[in-house]
């Protein structure tokens, strides 16, 4: 079985999709729906920058989301078609597209609506998101527990790999839970975000959000979605409607949605967007796993060479 994967936010960068785009008309034409979705230039901002500018989450991640869906779009030029997708947080949308459960143009205009809302949940400052490596989850929950205090909150948001989880929460109560990391000999690492991502904090931008996609048309979709909410493949139009809403405050499964995608049969991962992070994530989840990232000719190429191999 064949498994699509489309990546989230931090995954972006200035040139993102330009060679695909040149190379290829399905991609070429998924960059101008999005421009004309959206109003403005987004083809541009994702080719030339700025990069300050390309890292506004409200900018981030419909361009994250144009990049994921060019890259699937050419792939189902070439013949490839997913037997089940996921995707990270953000990417869910893309993995929503690629298995036709919602339009390209609605997901193009709800992410960047989804990014104003988180971003204007919390003032700048009051939140913060750090990544906590060489831990397990277990420990690392336990951490976040110990460190709130007076109303602050901290609670994971990413459960990303077996010895990486991100935690997400009120400034104090992060930088606590980071200091008591760093006491057990883990490493904790604050990341350069605008917002306390998949934690409670983001409950003004689920109430936004929910009333948004209460408009979108979903339809049941060609092959099982994973959900990042409880790792479980959703078939039903109203199911996948409702874990977008339930993943604003939640954390991401990705290591219980990977292990899924393995129980489900899943024998090679396709990474469809730019970086290679979900990639590395599942080799560290599921070291057998055969891996591929595809975000331009070239690694499209390699794609291709790679799925023709014995």
């Amino acid at each position: 079985m064949l498994a699509f994967l489309f990546p989230g936010q931090a995954s972006q960068y200035v040139g993102m999709g330009r060679d695909l785009v040149a190379a290829f008309p399905e991609a070429r034409d998924t960059f101008r729906e999005a421009d004309e979705a959206l109003g403005f230039s987004l083809s541009a901002l994702c080719f030339e920058g700025p990069e300050a500018e390309l890292n506004l989450t409200a900018n981030t991640q419909p361009a994250v989301l144009t990049h994921a869906v060019a890259v699937w779009r050419v792939l189902r030029s070439q013949g490839f078609a997913p037997n089940i997708v996921a995707g990270h947080s953000l990417g869910e949308y893309s993995a929503l597209v690629a298995a036709g459960a919602l339009d390209f143009a609605d997901a193009a205009r709800i992410v960047r609506r989804r990014g104003q809302y988180m971003q204007e949940a919390v003032p700048p400052g009051v939140g913060a998101m750090a990544a906590i490596l060489k831990a397990d989850a277990e420990a690392v929950t336990a951490l976040c527990a110990e460190a709130e205090r007076d109303g602050e909150r901290c609670c994971p948001a990413n459960f990303n790999a077996p010895q990486q989880t991100v935690i997400a929460g009120h400034r104090p109560a992060v930088q606590r839970a980071m200091e008591l990391a760093r006491s057990r000999k883990a490493r904790a690492l604050e990341l350069p975000v605008s917002a306390p991502f998949h934690c409670p904090l983001m409950k003004p931008a689920e109430a936004r959000l929910a009333q948004d996609l209460a408009t979108l048309t979903f339809r049941a979709p060609r092959c099982p979605v994973v959900a990042n909410v409880d790792a479980q493949p959703a078939t039903d139009a109203e199911r996948l409607r409702a874990n977008l809403i339930a993943q604003v405050c939640a954390p991401v499964q990705w290591v219980a949605s990977v292990r899924q995608l393995a129980a489900q049969g899943v024998t090679a991962f396709v990474e469809a967007g730019p970086k290679a992070v979900l990639s590395g994530l599942v080799r560290q989840i599921a070291p057998d796993a055969v891996t591929f990232n595809v975000e331009s000719p070239q690694t499209l190429e390699a794609f291709v060479a790679g799925m023709r191999l014995p």
